[in-house]
This record gives C-alpha cells, sequence and structure tokens, in this order.
C-alpha cells in the first residue's frame, strides 16, 4: 500500500501537505523508541503515541515509511518540520493503537 491510503481509505488526517506517498509493506505498534529501532521492519508505517521529533529521528534510522500519531495528540511543529526533512508521512488519528493497529493491517 501508499502512505496516502491511510488518508483515502482510513481517513487519517496529514499532518502536512504534499506529505511523501511512500511505499508501506508493514507495520510496527509501539511506544518504546528502542523497541522500535530494533524491531520495526523497514517501509513499515509506526503506530504510537509518541508526538515529538525524537519519534522522526528513530523512524529515520529504521527506515519507516509513515508514522500514525494516534488518541487525538497534538503534533508538535519540530516534529512535523523533522518528518518533512527526512521524507517521511506523518499522520494523526483520534483512534486508539489497538483499533489503528487493527485498520491498518486490514489494508495490508
Amino acid at each position: 500500500m501508499k502512505a496516502s491510503d491511510l488518508e483515502t481509505d482510513l481517513g487519517y488526517k496529514p499532518a502536512y501537505t504534499n506529505y511523501p506517498d511512500n511505499d508501506i509493506t508493514s507495520g510496527f505498534t509501539s511506544d518504546l523508541l528502542s523497541d522500535v529501532m530494533g524491531n520495526a521492519r523497514e517501509e513499515s508505517v509506526l503506530i504510537t503515541i509518541q508526538a515529538h521529533k525524537n519519534t522522526v529521528a528513530c523512524c529515520s534510522l529504521a527506515g519507516i515509511s509513515a508514522i500514525i500519531i494516534c488518541s487525538g495528540r497534538k503534533i508538535p511543529e519540530d516534529m512535523i518540520d523533522a518528518a518533512k526533512e527526512e521524507d517521511i508521512a506523518l499522520f494523526t488519528t483520534k483512534d486508539n493503537q489497538f483499533i489503528t493497529s487493527y485498520k491498518v493491517y486490514g489494508l495490508l
């Protein structure tokens, strides 16, 4: 699937326009960034509540294509700037991580 499917098929709100429409081949749900770096696959989407720029840095190192911030958490501007710089698509949803993981799995 493509990152844009998160918006068009699931209704997740992009944090910025003209985000990269990266390929997504897997998903990973975690709030522990060391877990993400050690276990997430490249071209995956990270499902998390960690709304800060360190999450983007971690995803960049792991080759993650997109991030979904769950539970309606606000995304700070410095996180958006970092995602743009690293070409990582960034979305937000009011869904919790369990529901988000279920919906993303259905798309994959």
